[in-house]
């Protein structure tokens, strides 16, 4: 709401200082403090904290990224953009995430990083990511875009691997409009980090700067990292409300039949960015988005598998070269999830589902 916002607002209207300021360092305080890492540095988006991780660690032509398929294109975007070859891994049978077996399937001695993605805030599987990076001398970089207070095994989303990357979309479990933040305990990294973010300066005294290499304006605004902190301030209860909302989603889908329902494996904690479902093969997934929406209730899919669009094409990928991704982009179905959502509001939406599957 503006009230939680306003006064802080006021202050950074009054300071005259809107970009780089008191704001963004408290709110990446406050992200680095809750993902249990050292250092936090605030972007513009996830894409350009993914971007700005990859050109820190020195990526580029000649290197090969292995990274989740099933992913919003972002992700092989960024890795095209800094001259690196993609390397496209499938996810396993029942999970969403990257399958360590198939990433390891395709290490080769040009991989450079490997970058797992935390699907709708699922950790990944990154223990054995991280295991697999280390023997083969790669570096982690963790598309955490969407797992903001999700945890594995006691390690909270941001802290795997190398570098994390968070979002703040409006889909995001915390949004500033738009912004990202980039997550480490490497003073190293952190220190190149900052100066690709702010065009490849470093200050030398009170008023010098010299621009020590090509970089970046990378920067995140003092209002959106208001907005940001506001909720992170909060995160414990939005989590818990979207966990909430989830375990009624559970139960109420419980026996329906045409569908399977991921659930977190055994010490994972997810942040239910998205509650997704997976359709069985043969139920036409965009049929039951449309006759949801002639109801009056918005789904829509689950997100992309990369192999599959044009954009991806120069790196020779054909169909059935990552069968699961494929099946998840053509069979995973997003519901609603809304803060503070009723339980009759999750019954309406199953009941809505349970009338189109059998319509279908």
């Amino acid at each position: 709401s503006f009230e939680e916002v306003e006064s802080d607002m006021r202050k950074v209207f009054a300071s005259g200082q809107l970009t780089s300021g008191p704001f963004v360092v408290e709110f990446e305080r406050a992200i680095a403090e809750w993902t249990g890492v050292e250092y936090a540095v605030a972007t513009t988006s996830a894409t350009t904290a993914l971007h700005l991780a990859l050109a820190a660690l020195g990526v580029g032509p000649g290197d090969e990224v292995l990274l989740s398929d099933f992913t919003f294109p972002a992700t092989a975007n960024v890795v095209i953009q800094t001259g690196a070859t993609p390397v496209l891994v499938d996810s396993g049978a029942t999970d969403f995430a990257m399958d360590p077996d198939r990433a390891r399937d395709l290490v080769s001695d040009r991989t450079r990083v490997v970058m797992p993605v935390d699907p709708f805030g699922q950790p990944a599987d990154h223990a054995a990511i991280c295991a697999l990076a280390a023997e083969v001398g790669a570096r982690v970089v963790v598309d955490a875009a969407c797992s903001l207070g999700g945890e594995r095994f006691g390690v909270a989303c941001g802290a795997h691997g190398d570098l994390g990357c968070f979002s703040f979309h409006p889909r995001k479990v915390v949004t500033c409009g738009e912004g990202g933040m980039v997550t480490t305990s490497d003073p190293d990294l952190v220190d190149r980090l900052r100066i690709l973010r702010n065009h490849g300066s470093r200050r030398t005294g009170t008023r010098s700067v010299s621009f020590v290499e090509p970089g970046f304006n990378y920067r995140l605004g003092e209002v959106a990292a208001v907005m940001g902190l506001a909720q992170v301030r909060r995160l414990g209860s939005i989590l818990a409300d979207r966990r909430t909302t989830a375990s009624h989603y559970d139960a109420t889908l419980e026996g329906v039949l045409g569908l399977t329902v991921p659930r977190p494996a055994s010490g994972t904690k997810w942040s239910y960015q998205s509650y997704v479902v997976v359709l069985d093969d043969g139920i036409d997934r965009d049929g039951i988005i449309s006759a949801m929406a002639d109801v009056g209730i918005e789904t829509t899919i689950g997100t992309y598998a990369c192999h599959q669009h044009p954009a991806y094409a120069p790196w020779g990928y054909r169909d059935g070269d990552l069968p699961n991704s494929a099946r998840f982009a053509r069979q995973a179905l997003t519901l609603p999830l809304i803060p503070r959502m009723s339980t009759a509001q999750v019954e309406r939406v199953v009941g809505a589902l349970v009338t189109a599957l059998d319509s279908g």
